[in-house]
């Protein structure tokens, strides 16, 4: 006897992004440009972090369904993602741990992140963009640019999914 697909999850109607997955992912992708090219190590990583926040997002889009909750409850995307894609748990947490440190440095906190810790989220940003790419069936074709400033900032084994992106 053939089952049946699960239902999509729900996650509360008031998160769910206004824009498509592709509209969100070629946001992601021109914040991971934008951070690139951002000096200042705070703002980097503020900058590779919310690139990864609308990658989330599109993968929400994607898969869940609304569901009517009352507003009160913030719920954050990192959670979201967790519940509506099981199997990017690890990155959810990677990148939730990092929120704070991204408020931080967007509220002008000096010295907040270093810049290896910048580096190190932006590699993280871009390995998340591609695996949530890959998960949705959407390919971006990298510019020589990219592949030039990928090549200098070097590989990273401390972030989830390394082996698999």
């Amino acid at each position: 006897m053939p089952t049946s697909p699960a239902p999509a999850p729900t996650v509360p109607a008031h998160v769910l992004p206004h824009r498509t997955p592709a509209q969100l992912l070629v946001v992601a992708r021109q914040g991971l440009a934008e951070a690139a090219r951002t000096r200042p190590d705070g703002l980097r990583y503020a900058a590779a972090h919310l690139a990864a926040l609308r990658a989330a997002a599109a993968l929400l889009a994607a898969r869940a369904r609304p569901a009517p909750t009352r507003r009160n409850r913030i719920t954050s995307v990192w959670v979201l993602l967790a519940a509506v894609a099981p199997e990017l748990d690890e990155w959810a947490t990677y990148f939730a741990a990092g929120a704070s440190k991204r408020a931080a440095a967007e509220a002008g906190i000096p010295r907040v992140v270093t810049a290896r810790e910048a580096d190190d989220l932006l590699r993280a940003a871009e390995q998340f963009v591609t695996v949530v790419e890959t998960a949705l069936g959407l390919t971006h074709q990298p510019t020589l640019d990219g592949l030039h400033r990928s090549a200098r900032l070097g590989g990273s084994d401390a972030v989830p999914g390394a082996a698999a992106a």
